[in-house]
């Protein structure tokens, strides 16, 4: 009753299914051998095998590539144990366009994928700890970069070092008191003339401002947003001179907005502020930016941030090249490792989740890798992140994750116990309809540029 009310409903289909499995040997000794091995395997999964005997000829007919069912072996079987025949069906994954990511485990064909061909160029990299996800992102960059596209990397723990040195990319270590600096008030002026491109800007400084207030009331964010238009009034910055030359460029800061708070009388707030304003981090986000992403591979390096800036310096380096995305539409990758740092504030998830529902419409694809998979898929925004996102790769996993990320995407039985079981180096790509198991491959000139394997690293310096 319950299988026909899905029927019904059209949640589940009937199919007529023969399954047969063809055994060669040299002797009948080793054949005797192995039919008995695999009615044992066979009998451990509840399969029930049954011989043809004296249809053997039938049998040869049936399991040749012509569609000739002579043996007529049927079984009607609902769609979601027909799925469970997916196991033995390899899927091949080969773009004309594409980047090569590796070699497929089913049938050893070359996985080329282009992303930017999928319904949206976003993609997800969860993994344990040492399953080589870094190696894997560092891997698709270099190809892109051959291709190329323009990458941006958000890297926490200093592993694209290497890799920018060898490519003559652009490596920006923000810290303390380092000489690069970023204005959270840089606009580019393309996005006046932009359709609400100034509103959502102001949005993204609210959620800026909340995140160095430790929060924000509802009262106080919309104090914080009218600051913030009546400070780029103020010095200049209007629609109406969105012509104004790039080279001739001054943009607010944050002691403007200070100042702007304390013309309203809002002294609570300008208290909760001032350590970024006057106090030991004005130097840090008090300043005109003076660096730029011209170059076709621009890192930024976190790792010397304390952790309570961290969030921030994230949040204000996304706005930054969301800002120049808009400005100068491009094909270009921009990759956050450790994204889950991201999601333990709401502001700057929030803010994630948007700029990845948004990133197609700049020629733009958001790379979000993180090792926690559970507390990702856990919040509201990963989810939504995880949803907008064509291009999955999932690596090693353990039983208190698999759980989580197999409901998420719906993965098979033999799906799961591969993501338990897979070796570094080895993924599952989920791209678009497409499911293959993939074993990441570096060519021998890449693998020195992207290991960070630390006995390889140390014997390499000596």
């Amino acid at each position: 009753m319950e299988l026909r009310d899905k029927i019904q409903r059209g949640q589940e289909n009937l199919f007529q299914v023969s399954l047969y499995i063809t055994i060669s040997a040299d002797s009948l000794v080793e054949l005797n051998k192995i039919i008995k091995l695999l009615d044992t395997v066979l009998a451990t999964r509840l399969f029930y095998t049954k011989p043809a005997i004296f249809q053997q000829i039938e049998g040869l007919q049936s399991v040749l590539s012509r569609c000739d069912n002579q043996l007529c072996q049927k079984r009607n079987l609902d769609s979601s144990s027909v799925a469970l025949t997916f196991p033995f069906i390899s899927s091949e994954l080969v773009h004309e366009s594409g980047v090569l990511y590796g070699i497929n485990r089913s049938n050893s064909s070359l996985v080329i994928l282009d992303r930017f061909s999928l319904p949206n160029a976003n993609s997800i990299l969860f993994a344990q700890s040492g399953s080589g996800k870094s190696y894997t992102a560092k891997v698709e960059v270099l190809r892109h970069l051959m291709q190329g596209t323009k990458v941006i990397v958000i890297d926490p723990e200093r592993e694209y070092k290497r890799l920018t040195e060898s490519v003559g990319g652009t490596y920006i270590k923000l810290s303390v008191h380092s000489r690069e600096k970023i204005n959270p008030f840089d606009l580019e002026v393309n996005a006046f003339n932009e359709e609400d491109g100034f509103t959502d800007h102001v949005q993204s400084l609210t959620e800026i401002i909340s995140l160095m207030a430790e929060g924000l009331s509802a009262e106080e964010k919309s104090v914080v947003d009218k600051a913030i238009i009546k400070t780029y009034q103020k010095t200049g910055w209007t629609q109406k001179n969105s012509n104004k030359k790039k080279t001739n460029r001054t943009y607010p800061k944050l002691f403007d907005l200070y100042t702007a708070l304390r013309g309203m009388k809002q002294i609570k707030l300008c208290r909760r502020l001032e350590k970024y304003t006057t106090g030991s981090l004005a130097q840090v986000f008090d300043t005109q930016t003076n660096i730029e992403l011209d170059n076709r591979l621009v890192v930024f390096d976190t790792k010397d941030l304390p952790e309570s800036m961290r969030q921030i310096m994230h949040l204000v380096i996304a706005q930054f090249v969301q800002n120049q995305v808009k400005s100068n539409p491009c094909k270009r990758i921009l990759v956050i490792d450790e994204a889950w740092l991201m999601l333990e504030h709401e502001e700057s998830a929030r803010f994630i989740a948007g700029l990845v529902r948004r990133a197609r419409k700049y020629y733009l694809g958001v790379s979000i890798i993180s090792q926690q998979a559970n507390d990702f898929l856990g919040n509201v925004y990963g989810r939504a992140i995880a949803s907008q996102s064509s291009l999955r790769l999932l690596m090693r996993q353990d039983t208190t994750t698999i759980k989580g990320v197999a409901s998420e995407f719906h993965l098979s039985e033999f799906e799961q116990r591969f993501l338990l079981t897979c070796e570094r180096g080895e993924a599952l790509i989920i791209a678009d309809q497409h499911h293959v198991a993939v074993k990441v491959t570096a060519s021998e000139k890449e693998h020195p540029l992207i290991t960070t394997d630390p006995s390889e690293v140390i014997s390499k310096k000596k």
